[in-house]
């Protein structure tokens, strides 16, 4: 789903105050921590996921990983947070 700048802004100041609900570390992407993922973001719509300083990942390939996996879009990939968003249905 490709989003318009006035949507993809309106989604990156929603997203300004949320608290991030899973944390990508050490163990790096497993396909247990995509289907939580995918989950909680047909549930929420808008999630936030952090990866760990300890991780081997990279933040925009992680999210892009992501983001196939479970159908959603990449909002925004800032340091080593990323930003999701999938439409309920």
């Amino acid at each position: 789903m490709e989003l318009k700048g006035k949507e993809r802004q309106f989604f990156k100041k929603e997203a300004h105050s949320l608290k991030p609900i899973f944390q990508i570390g050490k163990g790096g992407l497993s396909e247990e921590m995509i289907h939580q993922i995918q989950n909680a973001v047909e549930k929420r719509e808008l999630i936030k996921v952090t990866l760990l300083q300890n991780t081997l990942e990279e933040p925009q390939e992680a999210a892009e990983t992501i983001a196939e996996a479970t159908g959603s879009t990449i909002i925004q990939v800032i340091g080593h947070t990323i930003v999701l968003y999938k439409e309920a249905r």
